[in-house]
């Protein structure tokens, strides 16, 4: 991967990092996405902790696809819920919202929450 790209992708996540923030009654879902898996994490970021994460490792499967994502975005809506978090803020990390991300984001948004 170029160099180019990746400074760009972070120049934009530092943009949208300095425009969202979550808190413990609205955490912000982060997404990172690998070549082999797809991580989302929820974070109160006034203590600095994870709330609940989930990833395509944990579901065991081998590739991160579209249908994997929307797995996972359905899991880690699951483990909000159970906390009792039902609205929350996304943090794309600079990706573009398109495939994979957009696909975790509308898995979570199928399982019950709300941004």
């Amino acid at each position: 991967m170029s160099t180019k790209k990746v400074t760009r992708r972070l120049r934009i996540k530092q943009s949208i990092r300095n425009k969202i923030s979550g808190t413990a009654e609205r955490p912000r879902l982060s997404v990172f996405r690998s070549n082999k898996a797809i991580y989302a994490q929820l974070i109160d970021d006034s203590t600095g902790n994870t709330i609940v994460a989930a990833s395509s490792v944990k579901l065991d499967d081998a590739k991160a696809n579209v249908d994997t994502s929307n797995r996972v975005g359905k899991d880690i809506a699951a483990k909000a819920l159970e906390k009792g978090i039902t609205q929350i803020v996304f943090d794309r990390s600079g990706y573009l919202y398109h495939g994979k991300v957009k696909s975790l984001a509308e898995g979570a948004r199928e399982a019950g929450l709300k941004f």
